[in-house]
């Protein structure tokens, strides 16, 4: 089986890209969903899954990944509500897997899931991307997530791990993790993996967590998937064949330290979901998110995707943050989440496979 292609949607009337749009991209099979209106810790109900696949499955894909079930802060900082609230994980998992979902996409940022500075930053051709000003995410979080909640709640928009209802305590979050350091995080995920990996196993699923973004502290929160070294100690602390890695490249290399093709030749066992990121990095530290063609960023996207062909990747991979273009701007399009830009991802990245299969006297058909 070869890789699968796929594209993040958020959803009938959350989503301004419809299906019928989405299935005009060559090779997508798969979409990647959630139920977005769901908070950390609920039960996804069958009947709210059933009602997806059956949209899914009209148009021809599977919804074989979803992203993300966001693992509640109580789990995150190991208070003694964890135990009923991975039972609740569980049965997520469960209702999950009785419609052949495959794999979950879930990470263990503290309090913040991605974070940004510009939303819709100049790229310089006309274009606008996902910006981070390093000098503007110092000390004062509520700046930083006012401007991100004045835009969703200015376009009605919904962002994932940015719930309106979690963002309106964020003092008292703060709070909260004061005492969760590195080792005290790093313990609270191992806790939740290993409480979870039998279901997981009895399901046929497959954990997949996301690399943090930006991969560095923020506002003094700890950040554990950060790095090469990181992932190994991850995928070593909980060693079972559904705990597993969302590698993505753009959130890995925005530390330009980091090289994503190493960790996919060393670790593409491990690898249940690719996330494939351009990123164009600067001297100061800042970084703007970029075309997915290599030679527009630093992030090596083409030895990426040669180190996935070389290991025989069967997994499940899609175009993760676009540019806005041709029109799409604030109101029209969720931030990095527009059609065309990850339109043309995708057929670069088809492009470069299927040149990679010549190569190797191979021939994929997706």
């Amino acid at each position: 089986m070869p890789m699968q292609m796929g594209f993040r949607w958020y959803g009938e009337g959350n989503d301004q890209i419809t299906l019928d749009y989405i299935k005009q991209i060559p090779g997508v099979s798969t979409i990647v969903w959630a139920l977005h209106h769901k908070m950390p810790g609920e039960i996804w109900e069958e009947a709210e899954i059933a009602e997806v696949m059956d949209q899914l499955h009209k148009y021809g894909f599977n919804g074989d990944v979803v992203e993300s079930v966001n693992v509640h802060d109580d789990i995150k900082i190991g208070k003694p509500t964890r135990d009923a609230l991975i039972e609740n994980y569980k049965v997520c998992i469960r209702n999950l897997s009785k419609f052949g979902v495959k794999v979950i996409c879930y990470n263990f940022m503290p309090i913040f899931d991605w974070t940004r500075s510009d939303l819709f930053h100049p790229v310089g051709d006309g274009s606008t991307a996902l910006f981070y000003e390093k000098g503007m995410i110092q000390d004062d979080y509520n700046a930083m997530a006012k401007y991100i909640l004045d835009f969703t709640e200015k376009y009605n928009m919904s962002f994932p791990g940015w719930e309106p209802e979690r963002m309106a305590q964020l003092d008292r979050l703060f709070k909260e993790y004061a005492d969760v350091d590195h080792e005290k995080l790093w313990a609270n995920l191992k806790y939740f993996l290993e409480a979870i990996m039998p279901t997981c196993e009895e399901c046929g699923i497959k954990m997949a967590i996301h690399m943090d973004d930006p991969p560095w502290d923020i506002f003094g929160l700890p950040r554990l998937l950060i790095s090469e070294e990181n992932i190994d100690r991850f995928l070593s602390m909980v060693d079972h064949p559904n705990n597993c890695l969302t590698l993505c490249s753009g959130s890995l290399n925005a530390d330009p330290n980091n090289n994503v093709a190493n960790v996919v030749r060393k670790h593409c066992d491990r690898i249940a979901f690719a996330h494939i990121r351009n990123v164009k990095h600067f001297d100061n530290g800042d970084f703007s998110e970029a075309s997915h063609r290599d030679c527009d960023g630093e992030t090596g996207i083409l030895e990426i995707l040669k180190a996935y062909h070389e290991c025989g990747y069967e997994g499940y991979i899609r175009p993760d943050h676009g540019r806005h273009l041709w029109g799409e701007g604030p109101g029209t399009v969720r931030p990095g989440y527009g059609l065309y830009d990850r339109a043309l991802g995708i057929m670069y990245m088809l492009g470069a496979w299927d040149m990679l299969d010549k190569k190797a006297g191979t021939k994929t058909t997706l």
